[in-house]
């Protein structure tokens, strides 16, 4: 990594890898609202030098340990005129990638910064192809991935991922997003990017005061599709853990829950003959819980504010109110009475305004119920959260509508997160601002939403299409954990659309989708009615101990390796596209000095997401050990589950 200034006096960074430059000169710089531009007229004024080499413990994750290796440089440039303002910037670079953020003093500005624009450029020297999501759209990133040369982008989310044409993998992201609005990728020209920042409702895209840095910019680099997936770049830009051991009160878990009828369309979420959230399905959902396991139900449509338009409104929502038909305290009590625990519910309808009023009540509500999981939902489309315009003076004096991923709505994220924890509550929310690692300072951020979930199998005929899933693990994943809902194992969406997916996909999911909280999204009868895919959902853990891709290519197939953190056994499964395939797996990363019974899942022959035969699966159980290969045919919209299990010596 390089950085200089240009002959104009505009600062930039470069970067190669064994000799063959990836970033091409790049700029650095601001635009403020009441300042002249941090862009040109600067000299190198100052370099400082570090390193660090570290390892850490997750509480919990796809690894349990993370190694922090990294050289580490802070640049300082200087204005040559004017204010003489200093502009530095903070430089780590890892064997798997780059980040890097700048750092605004104290006095920066009289001590309020005003930012309209970043002006951080990525200018990608080589040619290759680019997996993306539009940015600054209306459905925020719930869209399906776009595969084009890299010069075809237009404004994209991150994480964006490249493959070159050498076959080097990038992926440009963001880490620590705190008190900052995210950025949208954008291409100016030919192949150079810029940062565009999320726009607010207050002219200024970011306003701090006081000395501040900036989230960091993250570039993962990689030989490979794998070593793109098993970087931890995001993780070690981020602060370590403020919460402490959060154990006593969230554990990795599955749950089922009353959700998958309202997506269908067979329930409601408001009042009516079809309210899905009443008393007596409550109980039938902790029951079946309790009966198989699982830790626990979550219950939408449980509150008042459902009647009605409540998408992108909210106003009428209370969060501690239940619908008459809802016994919520009694409720709570027969699910500790059967070892169950509720995950709550918060839809906003994002209308961020009316929850932040609601918020420590509604908590300490949960909190007294033993409700230790929130799944809390703003859904509006992009730009139509409604927040308070605040000042001093008066906190609210009128709605202000602001973007799911600007400043404001990154303020909102974080003080639900610390105010959950403050009640031992973990955090779970929908058409959230994307991670950004912030899970390893606070790891009560369990998991997030941030893409086009299984939900959207419910609605079109094959939903997200066979694709979405192979894609999604080398996209949105790269970001963190993902609530996917996998598990439904009838494969039929509202009045009988099919899934392009198969059943041994479903199971596959669990492999692919990494999360620390695991739906079985289905209805319970349909999970009964499938006792053997079943007992793998129950068996599969939520919190590993290791993690690699051991087989895949971006947006085709990816298979997994997983560890199990408490016990000795492996996982391996994953997802594949519409193209049928034969993948060969080594496992090589079992112990030697054991044997293993694998129990596999995997798609019957001439099975194929297309017709009736996506519900044939094949049972096979094998004996291996470490060193051998085998080699499975996954269907188009198929995948793979297997169970690892040491024989007894």
């Amino acid at each position: 990594m390089t950085a200089n200034t240009d002959g104009e006096g505009v600062p930039y960074y470069e970067i190669s890898r064994d000799g063959q430059v990836l970033i091409a000169p790049s700029q650095l710089g601001f635009l403020f609202t009441d300042a002249d531009p941090m862009r040109r007229n600067f000299a190198l004024s100052g370099v400082e030098r570090g390193s660090a080499d570290a390892r850490w413990e997750q509480p919990w994750g796809e690894r349990r340990f993370v190694t922090d290796r990294h050289n580490a440089m802070t640049v300082t440039f200087r204005e040559k005129g004017g204010a003489q303002r200093s502009l530095a910037v903070q430089f780590r670079v890892f064997d798997d990638g780059v980040g890097f953020r700048y750092d605004f003093p104290e006095n920066t500005n009289g001590g309020l910064v005003n930012i309209a624009e970043e002006l951080t450029e990525f200018v990608v020297a080589p040619k290759g192809t680019a997996w993306w999501i539009q940015g600054g759209d209306w459905n925020r990133y719930e869209y399906l991935y776009q595969k084009t040369d890299i010069g075809s982008v237009s404004t994209a989310h991150t994480p964006i991922t490249m493959r070159l044409d050498d076959g080097t993998h990038l992926s440009f992201h963001e880490a620590a997003l705190v008190d900052y609005a995210g950025y949208w990728f954008k291409r100016f020209d030919g192949q150079r990017f810029r940062t565009h920042l999320s726009p607010s409702s207050r002219g200024p895209k970011v306003v701090r005061r006081g000395g501040f840095v900036t989230p960091w910019r993250a570039i993962r680099i990689a030989d490979s599709a794998a070593g793109l997936v098993e970087s931890d770049l995001e993780l070690n830009l981020n602060e370590p853990n403020r919460l402490g051991d959060i154990s006593s009160w969230f554990r990795p878990q599955k749950y089922i829950g009353i959700w998958w009828g309202m997506i269908r369309g067979d329930w409601t979420w408001a009042q009516g003959p079809r309210h899905g959230a009443t008393t007596a399905r409550a109980k039938q959902y902790i029951d079946f819980a309790a009966r198989h396991g699982f830790a626990g139900v979550l219950i939408e449509g449980w509150n008042i504010g459902w009647d009605g338009n409540w998408f992108g409104n909210g106003r009428e929502y209370s969060f501690t109110q239940p619908y008459p038909d809802f016994d919520l305290e009694q409720v709570a009590a027969y699910a500790r009475s059967r070892g169950v625990q509720l995950v709550g519910h918060h839809e906003t309808g994002g209308n961020i305004a009316n929850y932040e009023k609601q918020l420590d009540d509604a908590l300490a509500l949960y909190d007294r119920l033993n409700v230790r999981v929130v799944k809390t939902g703003y859904v509006a489309d992009a730009g139509g959260i409604i927040a308070c315009n605040a000042d001093a003076a008066d906190p609210c004096r009128g709605e202000v509508f602001e973007w799911h991923d600007g400043q404001r709505q990154v303020q909102h994220h974080l003080r639900v997160v610390e105010a959950a924890a403050r009640h031992r509550i973990a955090i779970n929310p929908h058409e959230p601002v994307k991670d950004t690692g912030l899970r390893r300072t606070y790891p009560s951020w369990v998991a997030r939403e941030g893409a086009r979930g299984q939900e959207y199998n419910a609605w079109s005929r094959f939903g997200n299409g066979p694709d979405h899933d192979p894609t999604l693990v080398y996209t949105r994943m790269l970001a963190g954990p993902m609530d996917y809902t996998p598990g439904v194992l009838s494969l039929v969406g509202d009045r009988g659309m099919p899934f392009s997916s198969t059943l041994a996909k479903q199971l596959g999911l669990y492999l692919a989708i990494y999360s620390p909280i695991q739906m079985a999204a289905d209805f319970i009868e349909n999970l009964e009615a499938h006792p053997r895919e079943l007992a793998f959902i129950k068996q599969v853990p939520a919190d590993w101990e290791d993690s690699r891709l051991v087989a895949g290519e971006v947006g085709d197939y990816a298979i997994f390796a997983r560890k199990d953190r408490n016990s000795a056994d492996w996982y391996v499964g994953g997802v594949n596209d519409a193209t049928r395939r034969d993948v060969t797996v080594q496992f090589a990363f079992l112990d030697p000095r054991r044997t293993y019974e694998a129990t596999v899942f995997k798609d019957a022959p001439g099975a194929t997401y297309e017709n009736e035969s996506r519900h044939t699966i094949a049972y096979e159980t094998i004996t291996l050990r470490a060193g051998d290969t085998r080699t499975f045919e996954l269907a188009p919209g198929g995948g793979l589950a297997i169970r690892l299990t040491p024989e007894r010596r």
